[in-house]
């Protein structure tokens, strides 16, 4: 099981020294060469110390971060190295692993055959690993495995987006459709900002609160400037964020939402503290409040208990002069295009970067994905 270690930037607390560092050399002393039963303690201490650092890298290798290897139940290795991340797409006649026409719980505006498609072999993709396969999605058993659980994603529109993919997958396995429903009787809209799905035969809950910068979101200070109307408290994280706290699964991702044209072109700038930062730039706004959701995770969340995520950024799906058109594809991308690069790429910030994507892999809205299976997060 994945249980991530959340850190902020690694330079606020480390400071490497080298050996003629001042620190070092105002500490160094010459010595007289100690007696034998020195010497023996000194090499009980090395064979100690040996020891205890190929303990601590087996510990992160195996158990805090396994999906770089074997040891995530169910890969099948044709190696000694699996990473998930290098790979390539390979049709699969068996997909999509939902239809999503079906689902009551797939917006329309994300239903591509719905809205006129005529092709379907857009659905038949399936991430392969160059070195491992990721077992197919046994949507029984994740059923089973789920029971009495609580999944929560926290996020933008993707994460919306993902939260019903989940959903439509796992009704796949429900004998009766009139078990699963939105406890509040809602419609799935991307104006609420929490939806919640109860499979009740389980006792599970798929949830998804709106928290698209992560941080709270607040008026700003009396006497700032007039073109201001509303701030991003980069230290503070969203008013909502003790809802999320009691989950068995937490999925996270932000980043869509940190352009000019969300932030600053409506007169969303950034505050820390009560202070306005009107010269901080989206990129070093973006790290901190990074920063402050890492805080959270390490204080506020029982990582014994909740597996948390952060999802990777996704390739922008819009096309047209007004980027307001679905991006029609038939194939999968080879490599991301130039404007759908990150100019921080996750993994840079000072939290780190969980490599795990929620959604198992094969069909998201009746579009490709990459990911892996739930069986990284429950087995």
């Amino acid at each position: 099981m994945v249980n991530g270690t959340f850190s902020r930037s690694a330079s606020a607390r480390l400071t490497p020294r080298s050996v003629g560092s001042p620190r070092v050399s105002a500490h160094r002393k010459w010595w007289v060469a100690p007696g034998p039963s020195f010497s023996f303690l000194a090499v009980i201490f090395c064979l100690a110390s040996v020891l205890l650092v190929v303990g601590c890298v087996i510990y992160l290798y195996a158990f805090r971060y396994p999906s770089r290897g074997r040891l995530v139940a169910g890969f099948y290795d044709e190696s000694d190295v699996c990473d998930v991340f290098d790979g390539s797409w390979v049709p699969d006649s068996s997909y999509p692993l939902y239809n999503g026409t079906e689902c009551p719980f797939a917006e329309r505006g994300f239903n591509c055959l719905a809205n006129g498609r005529q092709d379907k072999n857009y659905l038949k993709w399936r991430w392969k690993p160059r070195h491992c396969d990721i077992p197919k999605f046994d949507v029984h058993e994740i059923l089973r495995r789920l029971r009495g659980k609580r999944v929560v994603f926290v996020g933008d529109s993707m994460s919306r987006t993902q939260w019903e993919s989940l959903i439509c997958m796992l009704m796949t396995g429900v004998q009766d459709p009139k078990t699963v429903y939105e406890v509040n009787g809602n419609k799935i809209s991307k104006t609420i900002r929490f939806l919640g799905v109860k499979f009740q035969t389980f006792n599970l809950s798929v949830e998804f609160f709106r928290s698209v910068f992560l941080v709270q979101q607040g008026l700003p200070p009396t006497n700032g400037p007039r073109r201001i109307h509303m701030t991003l408290k980069l230290d503070k994280m969203d008013e909502i964020n003790q809802r999320w706290i009691d989950s068995d699964v937490l999925i996270f991702n932000s980043g869509h939402w940190w352009t000019p044209s969300k932030l600053f072109d409506v007169g969303c700038y950034f505050q820390v503290g009560g202070v306005l930062k009107l010269g901080k730039s989206i990129s070093s706004a973006f790290r901190m409040a990074l920063d402050t959701w890492a805080t959270w995770v390490e204080t506020m969340v029982n990582t014994n208990r909740t597996h948390v995520f952060f999802r990777t950024f996704e390739p922008s799906h819009w096309s047209g002069l007004n980027q307001k058109a679905c991006e029609v594809t038939e194939q999968p991308l080879a490599v991301a295009k130039a404007n759908d690069r990150r100019a921080t790429p996750t993994s840079a910030l000072g939290a780190t970067h969980l490599p795990f994507l929620i959604a198992a892999t094969g069909v998201f809205l009746e579009s490709p994905m990459l990911g892996t299976s739930l069986y990284s997060l429950i087995f």
